[in-house]
Parts: structure tokens; C-alpha cells; sequence
């Protein structure tokens, strides 16, 4: 077998693990003993499979060695579920959320994760099949974003910023627009299935997480989220592991120059990495 195989058949039990104990109540996983080798050992992180999967494939198959370090992504398909499994000891980390979303979750759950810093910005980005620009949007028109919190202000914010609604300040969900001039309908979907609301749809707001794994690209969205977005992911643990040396080595191996320019190379405009 080979290590890339050993590494998913243990990604895969760990899942499994994760999926049966996120009801449990925990204060996260305490830190690891240094290995006798004098390597850092092993850190589960949890991830969506695009792109934060794949980055944190490819940071263990080219860089995790030689730093002592050994990357296991424990694979989740929605956002609600990593947070859970960090809190509980299931993982050590995970790579799929902004500060945004981590503080809304550890204000509604009583939970206490903390940022090792921001690594990348999944851009998110309207799509349409019938128009080119959002100034095209008549009056009346249909537009599908995301149903949680921080997805959900984040799409209405940039609609604000073009001038075509108004929001309260701090908005999370369509009780915030204060001003609906044009009387857009807007529908509230799954982030998961939002690819899938395209054809229906006037518009439809995207984060890169599914637009990637959808086919999506950036040639294709009639509008960009910018690079000096308040969204970038970030790599978030608990309190107790914060100074954990394997999450200090991940973080640097995420951020470090290598990755960067995979990250470039891989997703071009969809996924901007942090400025060092």
C-alpha cells in the first residue's frame, strides 16, 4: 500500500469516528507528546474536499516530511459539521471557515476555537446564464444566495457595495436590506446546492468551495468578490493547541512560498492566498 493510500484509508477511519462523537462535549484535543524520532507526528485537519482537500494533500506529499509532520484531512461536505468535531478532539484543526463564521459559531455554540491565522481567500462570485454584468439585473429578478449567516451577508454586502440594495450595518440575512429598489426576489438555498440554482435563476452567488468542484470559473461569474475581502479562511484550532508546534508547521507550510504558488497555479483567480 502506499502512503498516499495509508494516509486516505486513515482519513477515511477518522471520519468515521468524527461523524459518530460530534454530539459529545469536549475542550479539544490536548497536545501530543513529541515522537521519540523527534518528528511532530500527526495532525488530523478537518476539510471540504475542494480546495482545502486537495491544498492539504499536496502541502503533505511535498513539503509535511521534511518539516516532521504528518497531514490527515478528515473529509466533511457541509459547514456545520468540522467546527463540532474540533471542539469535541475529533480533529485538531480545520481549513474551510473565515473569523466571521468561527466567532458566529462559537458565540451560538458556546464553543471557543481560535485562529492560527488566515491562510487563503476562497473568492466567491455571482453567477448568471443569461447575463453578463449584475447591471443587466431588471427589475423583479431572481437571485439565490446562500442560507447561513456569514455567506448570507457576505452576498448581500457586495449587492450593497454595487449600489443595487441597502443593508443595516452588520446584515447576516435578508431581514437587513433596507432598501430594495429594484424588488429583487431573493431566495435563501444550501450553499452545497447553489451551483445547481444557476439555470433557475437570474443570479446566483457562489463561494468557491462549490463553484470549483461544480466546474465553475472565474471567466465565467459576471461578478468578483475583491482580493481585499474580510473573508480569507483561516486555519482555526482550540485554545489548548493554539502553540501546538504541528499547528504552528502546518500554518507556516500553508502560508509558506511553495504553496502559494501552487495555490496560483491550481486556482486562478478563485483562490487567492494570503500576503506574507
Amino acid at each position: 500500500m502506499t502512503s498516499t493510500a495509508k494516509r486516505r484509508v486513515a482519513t477515511t477511519v477518522v471520519a468515521g469516528v468524527a461523524a459518530l462523537t460530534l454530539a459529545a462535549c469536549s475542550s479539544g484535543a490536548p497536545a501530543a507528546e513529541t515522537p521519540e524520532d523527534g518528528s511532530l507526528g500527526t495532525i488530523r485537519v478537518g476539510a471540504l474536499p475542494v480546495p482545502a482537500g486537495d491544498l492539504l494533500t499536496w502541502v503533505d506529499e511535498n513539503l509535511a516530511e521534511e518539516a516532521g509532520l504528518d497531514i490527515e484531512w478528515v473529509e466533511f461536505t457541509d459547514y456545520n459539521t468540522p467546527n463540532p468535531a474540533l471542539t469535541d478532539g475529533s480533529t485538531e484543526a480545520n481549513l474551510f471557515q473565515n473569523s466571521t463564521f468561527m466567532e458566529t459559531y462559537n458565540s451560538q455554540a458556546g464553543g471557543s476555537l481560535v485562529s492560527a491565522g488566515e491562510v487563503y481567500l476562497p473568492a466567491a462570485a455571482y453567477y448568471s446564464e443569461s447575463l453578463t454584468s449584475l447591471d443587466e439585473l431588471e427589475d423583479g429578478a431572481t437571485i439565490a444566495i446562500p442560507n447561513d449567516p456569514t455567506n448570507e451577508g457576505r452576498a448581500l454586502e457586495i449587492l450593497a457595495a454595487e449600489g443595487l440594495i441597502e443593508i443595516a450595518e452588520g446584515t447576516t440575512n435578508l431581514d437587513g436590506i433596507t432598501s430594495n429598489p429594484q424588488s429583487f426576489e431573493f431566495t435563501e438555498v444550501e450553499n452545497a446546492t447553489l451551483p445547481l440554482a444557476i439555470p433557475d435563476n437570474d443570479a446566483v452567488f457562489v463561494t468557491a468551495s462549490f463553484a470549483l468542484p461544480a466546474g465553475l470559473t472565474s471567466d465565467q461569474a459576471i461578478l468578483m468578490e475583491s482580493n481585499d475581502s474580510n473573508y480569507f479562511n483561516i486555519l482555526a484550532t482550540t485554545p489548548e493547541l493554539e502553540s501546538d508546534p504541528r499547528v504552528t508547521a502546518l500554518y507556516e507550510l500553508l502560508t509558506s512560498e511553495e504553496t502559494q504558488e501552487y495555490m496560483l497555479e491550481t486556482w486562478s483567480g478563485l483562490i487567492v492566498p494570503v500576503e506574507n
